[in-house]
């Protein structure tokens, strides 16, 4: 059909398909029809409290169905969503409302940011308002995430792609009117990010509340979609499933099944392989910026073990202390260039870029390295690469050792200061169950040399990780206090 905005692309699938399901998240599910004029009611709702074209609106709500319809209503009215996790703290939600000039909040009481326009969880529009098709709409930045609060003050990214996409193209290996599994927390961006589009492309997107394992997998045996979204967090959660309920579950609808948004465990990745295909999973590594993006197939990674793969959207380099490029093989930090050059696909409000001197050439923070190949092999975040007594240990190999333990649900490894050393290596674990700091250093001593194994362990009774598979950094503090 070609290119038309976001508020077009719902009315035609909503013109051809009108009572098949657009939209599940739990137990409600909502047809094309009814997606379509309930997010022109609420779009008509919005524009009354003043939101205009290029307007940000500041989304925080859980996930649900009313997420995806306020983001939709906020398109139609050539306006720019900008997502934001529920649970924010009142100072955060404030900073980042105040550095979007949001014309609108969405979840949250009206006490809590008094001097803004709030509407709080379940409202609903005026009926008497029309529920018809609006003028055409499109956005000048068509999302907006936030990024950075774990590491300072939050920043926010604007995607400079208008609100205008292809239908029937497959971004991101995206399926067309089909059925796409995607567990994600949505205000996460690639959740977000896939979500959208597959509604754009007219899939029947599946989402839930929160994340359930066993959930997930009935999602899949039942709706046989083509498409599943994962961050190795899911991935490992479902895998130590009890044995019968996994070989329970029908994956053989499944073309695609991609996992990003953090390293994944080698191990873990040659049991996925295993069990839905060499072909079928698949990885993308990307920021929200999307300078660049790298693809690869559990097949290439097979033969190029530990990569994410090569770039298909933009380059990709590997650059030494001094601003050198290294050579294939050498870690250093990893720098990116889109294709139109820099600014081309973002800008942010409240940071600057990290860039290379005398060049368009930005980095995110990560390690890692290319081989010859240009397979790209990621080592960890700068910032948190841990120097014990000289040597460089990278969380992220001691965090995949330790997730191989059955007891271990998630864990996290940081640097903590030590006189002597610099830092000592600090694992914070999770495992229900319970397990012995001996068993741990039993299982780790098999894994690695002894200097990257934990010196200090803590245990805590929560996912130290959340659904999207980042760390959370405030309960590791309040380990460490």
């Amino acid at each position: 059909m070609g290119l038309m905005s976001i508020s077009r692309a719902i009315t035609m699938h909503a013109s051809e398909r009108p009572h098949d399901p657009a939209l599940t998240c739990g137990d409600v599910t909502v047809s094309w029809q009814e997606f379509d004029r309930r997010t022109n009611r609420l779009a008509r709702a919005f524009a009354e409290m003043g939101v205009k074209p290029d307007d940000l609106v500041t989304i925080a709500l859980p996930n649900s169905t009313t997420f995806f319809e306020s983001a939709f209503a906020v398109w139609k009215l050539g306006a720019t969503p900008q997502p934001v996790s529920a649970k924010l703290p009142g100072r955060e939600l404030e900073e980042i409302v105040e550095l979007a000039d949001s014309k609108l909040v969405i979840g949250v009481a009206s006490e809590r940011i008094t001097n803004r326009t709030c509407v709080p969880i379940g409202y609903e529009p005026d009926p008497a308002l029309s529920d018809g098709q609006l003028p055409d709409a499109v956005s000048t930045y068509w999302k907006a995430p936030t990024s950075g609060g774990s590491t300072g003050r939050p920043k926010i990214i604007l995607a400079t792609n208008p609100g205008v996409f292809d239908t029937e193209a497959a971004r991101f290996h995206l399926p067309s009117r089909s059925v796409c599994v995607i567990p994600g927390v949505l205000y996460h961006n690639a959740p977000f990010l896939t979500s959208s589009l597959a509604l754009v492309s007219g899939n029947h997107v599946i989402n839930f509340p929160r994340f359930v394992p066993e959930l997930v997998l009935e999602a899949v045996t039942h709706h046989r979609p083509k498409y599943l979204y994962l961050v190795p967090t899911m991935m490992a959660r479902i895998w130590k499933l009890p044995k019968e309920v996994r070989a329970a579950a029908d994956m053989s609808s499944l073309e695609i099944a991609v996992h990003m948004a953090a390293p994944c465990p080698p191990w873990l990745k040659e049991e996925w392989i295993e069990w839905v295909g060499a072909d079928v999973l698949c990885e993308l590594y990307a920021g929200t910026e999307v300078q660049a993006i790298t693809w690869i197939t559990g097949r290439e990674w097979l033969e190029h073990y530990g990569s994410v793969g090569r770039p298909i959207v933009g380059q990709i380099k590997v650059v030494g202390d001094n601003g050198e490029d290294l050579p294939p093989g050498e870690i250093g930090e990893i720098y990116m260039l889109a294709d139109g050059g820099q600014g081309s696909t973002y800008r942010y409000l409240g940071a600057d870029p990290k860039q290379l001197a005398d060049t368009e050439w930005e980095s995110l923070g990560d390690m890692g390295s290319m081989d010859a190949d240009g397979y790209v092999y990621l080592a960890d975040r700068r910032k948190d690469l841990i120097l014990r007594g000289g040597a460089n240990i990278y969380p992220a190999e001691v965090e995949h050792a330790l997730d191989e333990h059955p007891a271990v649900r998630s864990c996290a490894v940081i640097g903590v200061p030590d006189n002597d050393l610099g830092q000592r290596v600090y694992a914070v674990v999770d495992a229900p169950g319970g397990v012995s700091v001996e068993a741990l250093r039993a299982h780790m001593a098999e894994r690695l040399v002894t200097y990257k194994c934990p010196d200090d362990y803590g245990f805590v009774d929560e996912p130290v990780r959340d659904d999207a598979g980042k760390v959370r950094r405030s309960l590791l503090a309040g380990e460490q206090s």
